[in-house]
């Protein structure tokens, strides 16, 4: 089983992650095992110990190598500059006539990194801020918040996060139509968006004053195409490792998400 066909781990995400300096060479067969039993981990949410290590490798292979894989991976940026180079190259793919921003809020139950509990909904979790095009396929990521944050927490240092990795596709973000619901109606969001010449297109919060109304235009047309973005969470939630999450350190989450931005968007590549 895996998420990804073999042609495409070999094409699309091999060739841009490190391979170890040291020691024996791993065969391109073995990588792709190992990409599948990650892939594996990621769809089913199984633990690390419970992968079915026999069904990718045709010799004995640890579940402890895989997971030693996939940390060197995170730490060392891999995730990360594939995901550009996905972005930059394939960006053909990407509507980008308008853009969505959101929070997504998951549960952690073990704790960890950027972890913290929200008196709201009772239990403790881990906040990120996402991106996407006007297909649902999401573009950029914010680094993990604690979830006792709420999404305007240190806003203007996450969104320039965000725009990082349109930067570093040459992405331009000048002219870029944004939509986003009313928790991001204020002005750090709205200057944040100037900054980088992004029109914003947010909904009204009611606890503001009319003045708020009366100073920006709202296009309720525009803001229908939002309903894709909770479209693309959904799509998300395909991927159990992330409907709870179990990893302590932040940066294996991080990647985690990376990981499943990638399958999405692989999805829409013709190759």
């Amino acid at each position: 089983m895996s998420i990804l066909s073999k042609d495409r781990i070999k094409k699309l995400i091999l060739p841009h992650l490190s391979v170890g300096k040291r020691g024996l060479s791993i065969s391109e067969k073995k990588r792709v095992g190992i990409l599948s039993a990650i892939l594996y981990r990621l769809k089913t949410g199984c633990q690390w110990r419970e992968l079915p290590t026999e069904r990718f490798f045709e010799e004995k292979y640890s579940y402890q190598s895989v997971f030693y894989h996939f940390k060197r991976w995170c730490e060392d940026g891999s995730w990360e500059r594939l995901w550009v180079y996905l972005l930059k190259h394939y960006k053909k793919y990407l509507d980008m006539s308008s853009i969505q921003l959101d929070g997504s809020k998951t549960r952690a139950n073990r704790g960890g990194q950027a972890v913290g509990f929200n008196h709201k909904h009772s239990k403790a979790s881990t906040n990120l801020v996402y991106l996407c095009d006007n297909q649902g396929i999401l573009i950029a990521i914010s680094e993990p918040v604690s979830g006792n944050h709420h999404d305007m927490f240190h806003f203007s240092q996450h969104f320039k996060q965000l725009i990082v990795w349109l930067e570093k596709a040459d992405i331009s973000t000048e002219g870029l139509f944004l939509n986003a619901d009313a928790g991001f109606d204020n002005d750090i969001c709205r200057k944040a968006c100037e900054k980088y010449q992004i029109e914003t297109n947010i909904d009204f919060n009611k606890r503001n004053t009319q003045n708020n109304q009366l100073c920006h235009h709202f296009d309720e047309v525009l803001y229908q195409r939002r309903f894709v973005i909770e479209r693309t969470f959904a799509w998300m939630d395909a991927f159990k490792a992330l409907l709870i999450r179990y990893e302590y350190l932040a940066k294996h989450w991080f990647c985690f998400n990376i990981l499943a931005m990638i399958v999405i968007f692989s999805r829409f590549i013709k190759c």
